[in-house]
C-alpha cells in the first residue's frame, strides 16, 4: 500500500511529464484554433460584420455545398462498400484478402492523389473526358466515395465476418425467406455499425479540402476552400475566421452524431468455418465487387496514363522533369527538391509524434480522470479541419507575441503535420499498451528487474510492431498532408503536396503532366512506407 507521499510524488512525476505535450497542443493547436474562433467573433466587437458574413448568400452557399457533397459521398461510399463489405465479410474464397487490402488501400492514399487522379479520368483529355464531368460536383462526389468505400468495409465488413451465421439461420428454421431472414435479423444487428460507418464518412466528406479545391477549381466552393480563398485572394481574415467557426460547427455535428450512434459493439462470437460462395451466390460476389472495383481501378489507371502521356504517344519525359526547374512562376524548385522537402519535414514530424504521442499513451495507458482528459485533448485535432489549424497558425505565431515569427520559418510545416498526425499515433497505441498482460510485468519483476528494465525488455519488445506501425502510418500522413501545409509552407521551399496543387493550377500540358507524375510518385512513397510497415510487422509477429 503506497504512502500519501509516494502517491504525491506520483502525480508531481505525471504532471511534469504531461507538461510536455500539454505545452505542444496548447501552443500549436488550442491557441491557434481558439484566436480563429474568437477572430470570428469578437474582433473589434464587431458582431454586425460577422453577422453579414454568415449570411451572406456566398457563405450560405458553401455551407450548402459542403453538406449536400458530405451528404452524396456518404451515401455513395454505402452504396458502393455495403455490397463489398458483404462479399468480403460473409464468405471465404481464393484472393479475398488480396481484394479487401486493395479496396482499402485508398485510404492511405493522400486526398491530392485521389484528386489528381479523378482530374485525369475526367479532364477533356482524359479516359472518361466525353462524359463531362470536369470540375462538377459530381466528380467530387465520385472522388469522396472512392476515398470511403474502404472506411464502409473495415467498419461494416469487420461487423459482419464476426457475426454469427447462426442469427439468420435460426430465422430461416422458423420459416424465414433469405430475404426476409437478412431484412429482419442480419440488416438490423449491423445497423448501429453502418450507422457509425456513415458519420465517419461523413466527417471525411466534410473535410476533403484537397478533393474540392483540385475537383471544383472556381465552379465549387466548400467552406474549406472558401476559407482559402478568402485568405489567399481577397485577403479578409474576417471572413475567413467566420467561415472558420462555421467549420467547426459542422465537424462538431458530425462527431455529435458519430458519439451518438458510436455506441455498436463488434460481435465477440467469431465466425466458425467461413464458407465459401455457393454456385448461385458467386455471381452475386462478383456484382457486389465489381463496382468498387471499377471505381478502384479507373481513376489510379488515368492517372498513371495520364503522367506517362507525351504528345500523341508515351514516354517518360514527365517522370525526368522531376529533376529539372520548371518555369519561374510555377515552381521555384524542381519537383525532386520539393520532395526531398517533403520527406524531411514528415521525417521531423514522425519524430515529434513519437515523441508526445509515447508520451501521451504512458500517461493515459491506466485510466484516470486527468489521464481521460488528456486523451480527450489529444483528440481534439480530428475534429477541426486541418484548414482551421493552419490558418490559426497563421493569424498567432507572429513576431509580436513570440519574439520570433515562425510564419516564415519552414518549421513550421512539420508542427503542423505532427498536430494533424498525432491523435492517430494515440489511437493506433493506446489499445496494444492497454492490452499488455500484467503478469508479464511482474515475473520479470519477480525475477529482480528493477521498472526501467521490465519498460524496456518487456513493454518496449511488445509494443515493438505497433510503435513501428503507427509511426510509418504517421509519416504517410505527413508525407500528403495539404490542408494546414497550403497556410504555412513557405513559397520558396514547397512540399510535394503543394508543388502539385500549383502545378495542377497552371495551364500547360507539361505542367498538367508534371503534376500527374509527381501524383504518382507521392502515391509509390506512402504505399511503399506502409507495405515496409506491414511486412515488418508480419516477421515480428504483432500488429495493431
Amino acid at each position: 500500500m503506497s504512502t500519501p507521499s509516494a502517491t504525491v510524488r506520483r502525480q508531481l512525476a505525471w504532471w511534469a511529464v504531461a507538461v510536455v505535450p500539454l505545452s505542444f497542443l496548447g501552443l500549436f493547436f488550442l491557441w491557434p484554433v481558439a484566436s480563429v474562433l474568437v477572430r470570428g467573433l469578437f474582433e473589434d466587437w464587431d458582431m454586425a460584420a460577422g453577422w453579414a458574413v454568415l449570411t451572406s448568400s456566398r457563405t450560405l452557399e458553401a455551407i450548402w455545398t459542403t453538406l449536400y457533397l458530405a451528404l452524396l459521398g456518404t451515401l455513395g461510399s454505402l452504396a458502393v462498400g455495403l455490397p463489398a463489405a458483404w462479399a468480403l465479410g460473409r464468405f471465404e474464397w481464393r484472393g479475398r484478402r488480396t481484394v479487401r487490402a486493395l479496396l482499402t488501400t485508398p485510404f492511405v492514399l493522400p486526398t491530392l492523389v485521389v484528386a489528381a487522379a479523378f482530374s485525369a479520368l475526367f479532364s477533356s483529355s482524359g479516359l472518361l473526358g466525353s462524359w463531362g464531368l470536369d470540375q462538377t460536383p459530381a466528380s467530387i462526389v465520385l472522388a469522396l466515395t472512392f476515398f470511403n468505400v474502404s472506411v464502409v468495409v473495415r467498419l461494416v465488413g469487420n461487423a459482419w465476418e464476426t457475426m454469427p451465421s447462426s442469427l439468420a439461420a435460426a430465422a430461416r428454421t422458423l420459416g424465414a425467406s433469405r430475404a426476409r431472414a437478412y431484412w429482419n435479423v442480419t440488416l438490423p444487428a449491423l445497423a448501429p455499425t453502418i450507422a457509425s460507418a456513415a458519420a465517419v464518412v461523413f466527417l471525411f466528406c466534410s473535410t476533403s479540402f484537397a478533393l474540392v479545391l483540385v475537383l471544383g477549381g472556381s465552379r465549387v466552393r466548400t467552406v474549406e476552400t472558401e476559407i482559402y480563398l478568402q485568405v489567399n485572394q481577397f485577403l479578409d481574415l474576417r471572413a475567413a475566421s467566420v467561415l472558420a467557426l462555421v467549420q467547426v460547427a459542422i465537424v462538431a455535428l458530425a462527431l455529435w452524431i458519430s458519439a451518438r450512434v458510436g455506441g455498436a459493439r463488434g460481435f465477440t462470437q467469431a465466425v466458425q468455418g467461413r464458407r465459401g460462395p455457393r454456385r448461385f451466390e458467386r455471381l452475386a460476389v462478383v456484382g457486389a465487387l465489381v463496382p468498387a472495383v471499377v471505381l478502384l481501378v479507373l481513376p489510379l489507371s488515368a492517372l498513371i496514363e495520364r503522367s506517362l502521356r507525351v504528345g500523341d504517344g508515351y514516354g517518360l519525359d514527365h517522370y525526368a522533369a522531376i529533376f529539372s526547374v520548371p518555369a519561374r512562376n510555377v515552381l521555384p524548385v524542381s519537383v525532386a527538391q520539393a520532395t526531398l522537402n517533403s520527406v524531411v519535414t514528415a521525417a521531423i514530424a514522425t519524430v515529434i509524434v513519437a515523441v508526445m504521442g509515447l508520451l501521451v499513451t504512458a500517461l493515459v495507458a491506466r485510466r484516470s480522470r486527468r489521464g481521460s482528459l488528456l486523451e480527450g485533448l489529444t483528440m481534439l485535432p480530428l475534429g477541426v479541419s486541418a484548414v482551421v489549424v493552419g490558418l490559426g497558425m497563421l493569424l498567432t505565431l507572429n513576431t509580436s507575441v513570440l519574439g520570433v515569427d515562425l510564419r516564415a520559418s519552414w518549421w513550421l510545416v512539420p508542427i503542423a503535420q505532427a498536430i494533424v498526425a498525432l491523435p492517430l499515433m494515440v489511437r493506433a497505441m493506446l489499445p496494444a499498451v492497454r492490452s499488455l498482460d500484467p503478469r508479464l510485468r511482474a515475473a520479470a519483476a519477480s525475477l529482480g528487474a528493477s521498472p526501467w528494465r521490465v519498460r524496456w525488455h518487456v513493454d518496449a519488445v511488445l509494443l515493438r510492431p505497433a510503435v513501428a506501425a503507427s509511426l510509418a502510418f504517421s509519416f504517410a500522413i505527413a508525407m500528403g498532408e495539404f490542408g494546414a501545409t497550403a497556410f504555412v509552407a513557405r513559397p520558396d521551399r514547397p512540399t510535394l503536396t503543394t508543388a502539385i496543387a500549383r502545378l495542377l493550377s497552371r495551364p500547360g500540358a507539361e505542367n498538367v503532366g508534371l503534376a500527374y507524375a509527381s501524383s504518382v510518385m507521392l502515391a509509390v512513397l506512402v504505399a511503399a512506407v506502409m507495405l515496409a510497415s506491414e511486412r515488418w510487422r508480419a516477421r515480428s509477429g504483432g500488429g495493431l
